[in-house]
């Protein structure tokens, strides 16, 4: 499948770039090293079901071969795409919301992993999302790490990660910022897509 390479790729280059670039005007570290590996760990979870996903037909009708410039113009399109929602949200949660530390990483980690998630279902296809079913499979895998990610600050588990308890008032922001990333992702897609088409049909 040729997007899910691309957008664990794009994923990890959007996290680099807004960890490093946010760590510049913090006094205390935006997550702490246990809860980086934990991201990773939950959202690199899902993709040993990529192997079970349906695939568009259009994908199939012929051969295609690995485009290294296409993969870097992705990585770097929705990579900055996934650092400006991250601004948003650590801007949001530090700046509007007051938040203290704990809640600032907690609410980090939250909208990293339940984005990071939901974005498969965006990037592994170039039709719009809701017209492209994925397996079963990949669909509850995804479904189940965001369950965990929202559950993990109300268990004991958050103690050993440094997490506390979300509070409605950061919650419900969050969703807000994860439906904005989600819906622009899709919006941006669509050009990044015509303008490849554009290119390729230049190029031939």
């Amino acid at each position: 499948m040729p997007s899910d390479p691309t957008e664990q790729t794009s994923q990890n280059f959007g996290n680099m770039f807004s960890m490093a670039l946010v760590s510049l005007f913090l006094p205390f570290l935006p997550l702490l090293p246990t809860q980086i590996l934990l991201i990773n760990l939950l959202t690199d979870g899902p993709e040993l079901t990529i192997s079970t996903d349906s695939v568009d037909p259009e994908l199939v009708d012929r051969p295609r071969r690995w485009d290294i410039g296409f993969i870097r113009r992705f990585m770097v399109t929705f990579g900055l795409v996934s650092s400006v929602f991250d601004f948003l949200t650590f801007d949001g949660l530090l700046l509007v919301l007051r938040a203290a530390t704990g809640q600032s990483r907690t609410g980090w980690f939250v909208e990293s992993v339940v984005s990071a998630t939901l974005i498969v279902f965006v990037v592994r296809t170039r039709r719009p999302f809701f017209q492209s079913r994925p397996s079963r499979p990949l669909l509850a895998a995804n479904v189940s790490i965001v369950a965990l990610a929202l559950a993990v600050p109300y268990t004991p588990l958050a103690s050993v990660f440094g997490f506390v308890p979300m509070l409605p008032s950061v919650l419900l922001p969050l969703g807000a910022v994860v439906l904005a990333y989600v819906s622009g992702a899709e919006l941006i897609k669509r050009h990044f897509y015509a303008r490849e088409d554009a290119h390729r049909a230049r190029s031939t």
